[in-house]
C-alpha cells in the first residue's frame, strides 16, 4: 500500500505543502478568468454593434486625428482659462475689442506730456522704505487672470496704469479720476491680443501712442487720437520683449524666442534690421539713459549683453560686454544715471554691475523662485541709483539699497514694504517717471497695487 505524499513530513513542512497547493489553485483560477476577459475584449472590439447593442451609425465624415495637448503658441489656439478642463456650455467667448473709450482717450490726451529728450525725474534723497504707503483706495482689479506686463504712462500731471495679462487683455486704470461710461472705478478693459502680453511701452514725447506685444507674435498700437487698436506687425514667432528707441518713438526693438533682436520701423511698416544676439529667449531690452546708442538685453541663455547700435552687426559676438550667470536672466535694467546695471536671475540673485565697462559687480541673494503660476520677478530701479524694487513671496516688496564709495559698491536688503491691503504677491513693477513715490506693482491675480508717498 502506497504511503500518502506528505508521509514523513514534519508539521511545518505539511502546512507549507498545503499552502503551496492552495495558492496553485487560486493562481489557476485567476489565469482562467484573465483568459476569459481577454477573449471577451477581443470579441467586443471586432463586433459590428455599438456599446449598448444598438447598430453603430456610419460616420458621414472621417473623424479628426487626435491632437496631443501642446502650448497655445505652438498649437495656434486662443488661450483658455483652464486648458485641462472639458468644454462646458455657456456664453460665447468675448470678442476681441479694438475700439477705445472716448472718455479715457480724452482723459489721457488732456494730460501734460514732456517734450522730446526730457529725462525721468530723479530724487536722490527719497527714502522709499519710510515714505511709501499703500492706501485701500489704491488697489484695483484691472484685468482678469495673471499679469505679465505693467506700465505707468509717462504723463506729468496724471497717473494711468496699463496692464497686460495672459489672455491678451489690456487694462487701463485711470487713478486720478472716475469717468461716467463703461469704466468702473476708472478701469477699462480691452482684448486686442490673442495671447499673453509681456511688455507695454509708451514714449515720453508721444504718450498717446501705446505699444504692446504678445506671445502670439503681435505688436499692437493703441492710438488714442484715433481711439482704436491697430495691429502694426504680426510674425510667426512669439515676442517676449519690447522697447522704444529713446530718440525715435517710431523705432521699436523687440526680442523673440529664438534669441533674435529685431528693429521694426513703423514709418516703413516692416522689420528693417535683425541681429542674432542670444541663443535663447530675449526677456528684456533697455536703453542707456544717457548714451542713446547703448542698450542691454537679458536672456534665458544665462547671459545679459550690452550693445552699441553703431557697432551692432549680425552676430552675438559683436556685443560690448557679456555678463554671464548660472541660470536664466529675466531682466537687465540701467540705473537712472546709467552708471549701473541691475540683473535678475533664476539663480536666486540680483546682480549690480558698475564701472566704466561694467566689469565689477555686487551679488545680492534673493529668492526668485516664483513657480509655475506666478510671473517671474524682475527688479527695477526707482527714482535714483540707490533703490531697487523686487517682489517678495510673502506678499511684500523688497527694497535693495545700493551705495557707492571710493572703496567700491555696497548693497543690502534695507527694507520690506508690507501692507494688509496687498493681498497677492507683487511680481511686475513700474515706477511713475514724473511722480516720485508712485510705484505700481502687479500680481498674478489681475490686481494692481499703487504705492504712494505718505
Amino acid at each position: 500500500m502506497a504511503s500518502p505524499p506528505d508521509a514523513g513530513l514534519t508539521e511545518y513542512e505539511r502546512l507549507r505543502a498545503e499552502n503551496i497547493r492552495r495558492n496553485d489553485v487560486i493562481l489557476a483560477s485567476l489565469r482562467r478568468k484573465a483568459d476569459e476577459l481577454s477573449a471577451a475584449i477581443k470579441s467586443s472590439s471586432s463586433a459590428k454593434r455599438g456599446r449598448f447593442g444598438q447598430p453603430r451609425k456610419k460616420p458621414t465624415a472621417p473623424s479628426p486625428p487626435t491632437v496631443l495637448r501642446r502650448s497655445l503658441r505652438l498649437s495656434q489656439l486662443p488661450p483658455s482659462h483652464s486648458p485641462d478642463a472639458e468644454p462646458t456650455p455657456g456664453p460665447p467667448p468675448k470678442a476681441r475689442s479694438t475700439t477705445f473709450s472716448s472718455s479715457l482717450a480724452s482723459s489721457i490726451l488732456d494730460a501734460v506730456s514732456l517734450p522730446p529728450g526730457a529725462a525721468m525725474v530723479r530724487a536722490d534723497d527719497f527714502d522709499a522704505g519710510k515714505e511709501l504707503v499703500l492706501m485701500p483706495a489704491n488697489v484695483r482689479k484691472v484685468v482678469p487672470d495673471r499679469i505679465f506686463g505693467v506700465r505707468v504712462l509717462p504723463l506729468v500731471d496724471r497717473t494711468v496704469v496699463v496692464a497686460g495679462n495672459k489672455l491678451g487683455n489690456i487694462g487701463f486704470w485711470d487713478v486720478d479720476g472716475v469717468v461716467e461710461d463703461e469704466g468702473a472705478d476708472g478701469v477699462f478693459e480691452y482684448l486686442p491680443h490673442r495671447g499673453p502680453v509681456p511688455a507695454i511701452v509708451a514714449h515720453p514725447s508721444l504718450p498717446h501712442k501705446i505699444y504692446s506685444c504678445s506671445y502670439e507674435g503681435e505688436i499692437c498700437l493703441m492710438d488714442l487720437e484715433k481711439e482704436n487698436f491697430h495691429m502694426i506687425h504680426l510674425c510667426d514667432y512669439p515676442v517676449y520683449s519690447l522697447c522704444q528707441a529713446p530718440d525715435n518713438a517710431s523705432c521699436l526693438y523687440f526680442g523673440d524666442g529664438n534669441g533674435e533682436l529685431k528693429l521694426f520701423d513703423e514709418r516703413m511698416g516692416k522689420v528693417s534690421a535683425t541681429w542674432d544676439s542670444h541663443d535663447n529667449t530675449i526677456n528684456s531690452i533697455d536703453f542707456h539713459p544717457e548714451k542713446k546708442t547703448m542698450l542691454a538685453t537679458s536672456s534665458t541663455d544665462r547671459t545679459s549683453r550690452i550693445w552699441d547700435l553703431r557697432r551692432l552687426k549680425k552676430k552675438k559676438e559683436d556685443c560690448l560686454k557679456v555678463l554671464k550667470h548660472n541660470r536664466s536672466v529675466q531682466s537687465a535694467y540701467f540705473s537712472p544715471s546709467g552708471r549701473m546695471l541691475a540683473t535678475t536671475s533664476l539663480e536666486d540673485t540680483v546682480r549690480v554691475f558698475h564701472g566704466d565697462d561694467f566689469d565689477s559687480s555686487r551679488i545680492i541673494k534673493h529668492n526668485n523662485q516664483t513657480g509655475r503660476w506666478l510671473s517671474t520677478f524682475k527688479a527695477i530701479w526707482g527714482w535714483n541709483d540707490a533703490d531697487l524694487f523686487i517682489g517678495n513671496m510673502r506678499r511684500a516688496i523688497d527694497i535693495i539699497s545700493v551705495g557707492s564709495s571710493d572703496s567700491g559698491l555696497s548693497s543690502s536688503n534695507s527694507a520690506c514694504l508690507e501692507s494688509e491691503h496687498m493681498t497677492a504677491i507683487p511680481c511686475r513693477f513700474s515706477a511713475h517717471p514724473y511722480k516720485v513715490g508712485h510705484l505700481a506693482c502687479a500680481s498674478s491675480g489681475g490686481k494692481v497695487f499703487l504705492w504712494t508717498r505718505a
